[in-house]
């Protein structure tokens, strides 16, 4: 037996706001979260802006207690922390050290560079032969499964926990992990997202690729400009977010707020064939995994109401926006409504999928479309495809019923996932 899933507590640590009530807001208002950094300036980066979360050292003390954040310095764990007992948390769940362990709750919480930071530290004092002064927490903060590792002892869960890892489409293929679990009843419940480590030592690679801007040091805000005809690379961000999926069935009985239904997904690889590298997408691939997730939620194509997409705002988008257009059979005015939320946060790497999925989620709980803000002028390559007006550049009330959620990431991987109002 399937069992329903759906999605019943949410947590988000953003550029642009910590909280999910903030966030709502911040995506509401068009916020944008990109400010200037002049350490990168300072390291000769060609793009000194990006999206960093503000979380303060009070905030830190709400999640982590003082033996956990002694010596401790990884970004993107303390983020998935913070938006994982969040979610948790909303979904109204206690956390309480003296609970039995929870053999019906997991999770797969994703991450791509983890404990940059303290790895930088570590190296250094290892060439300085100080291995003893190393400290006993620098392999956790610094291992891939951190993340998971971490959250799973703060919560005592005691299904599946583990960490996921598929450049951008990690927070989207680990919502889709955990949906295929709790679907087929190997738990009631999941806990997924993803995070991501930020500052310069992460993103330094993608400025030697010459993929980010570097036309908007001025002017912070305006630098991410998704699906615009002058969009000139994306702007680097950071953070996490998560979600609780759960059986229909244990919601309803526990009489929790439902934000949305998960009616099915996708995740593929175009194999770095027909056009497919390490980093641009086989657009065949990508097609076909709109194509499945579509299939797999045993809805039609022209049910969809509403799309948010990867669209980074580098050449791709007008790429991908044709390969919507032909996994759905729509066009011009036909086209659903889509948007991108790297127009304020900027590109969240492996926490994008998760920060993403849960703006998506808020849309369909609150019947909205965020603003594309920064595109003023559509790139003419996308007008050739879509209407104008499917773009929104101001907040926009609306019925939607049906939405999709695509991440693409390097390595030629995709992921598609569709979200019901329930």
């Amino acid at each position: 037996m399937k069992h329903r899933v759906v999605i019943t507590g949410m947590g988000v640590v953003a550029p642009n706001a910590v909280g999910l009530d903030n966030f709502l807001a911040a995506i509401q208002e068009g916020r944008s979260g990109i400010t200037f950094h002049q350490k990168l300036q300072d390291l000769k980066f060609s793009c000194c802006i990006g999206g960093i979360p503000s979380v303060s050292e009070e905030m830190k003390n709400n999640y982590l207690t003082p033996l956990q954040l002694r010596g401790f310095d990884s970004a993107g764990i303390l983020y998935g922390c913070i938006a994982g007992i969040d979610a948790w948390k909303d979904a109204g769940f206690d956390i309480d050290k003296s609970l039995p362990v929870d053999y019906d709750s997991g999770l797969v919480f994703g991450a791509g560079t983890s404990g940059v930071e303290k790895f930088r530290e570590a190296v250094y004092k290892l060439d300085d032969q100080k291995v003893k002064r190393l400290g006993s927490t620098v392999v956790v903060q610094t291992m891939a499964s951190g993340i998971s590792a971490y959250l799973g002892g703060i919560l005592g869960v005691g299904n599946q926990v583990t960490t996921n890892s598929s450049a951008c489409t990690t927070g989207t293929e680990a919502l889709l992990m955990g949906f295929e679990r709790v679907q087929a009843g190997k738990a009631k419940r999941m806990l997924v997202g993803s995070c991501s480590d930020d500052g310069a030592y992460i993103w330094g690679g993608f400025d030697a690729m010459r993929v980010m801007t570097y036309k908007h040091n001025e002017n912070p805000e305006k630098g991410s400009r998704p699906m615009s005809s002058d969009a000139s690379g994306f702007v680097p961000g950071s953070g996490a977010g998560a979600m609780v999926l759960e059986t229909l069935e244990s919601a309803l009985e526990r009489k929790a707020t439902i934000y949305a239904e998960v009616l099915g997904g996708n995740i593929n690889s175009g194999g770095q064939r027909n056009g497919g590298t390490m980093t641009a997408p086989n657009s065949e691939a990508v097609q076909k995994c709109i194509v499945d997730a579509i299939k797999n939620a045993n809805i039609a194509a022209s049910e969809i109401d509403a799309i948010n997409g990867h669209l980074t705002a580098t050449i791709k988008d007008p790429v991908e926006i044709e390969n919507w257009t032909k996994a759905l059979g729509r066009t011009g005015q036909n086209f659903p409504m889509i948007n991108s939320l790297k127009s304020m946060v900027g590109h969240c790497l492996a926490a994008a999928g998760a920060i993403e999925n849960v703006a998506t989620i808020l849309q369909l709980k609150h019947q909205f479309i965020f603003p594309n803000i920064n595109c003023e002028e559509v790139h003419p390559d996308i007008l050739k495809l879509i209407s104008k007006e499917k773009i929104p550049t101001k907040y926009t009330s609306k019925k939607i019923k049906i939405i999709a959620k695509a991440s693409f990431g390097f390595g030629d991987v995709n992921g598609c996932v569709i979200f019901k109002k329930y």
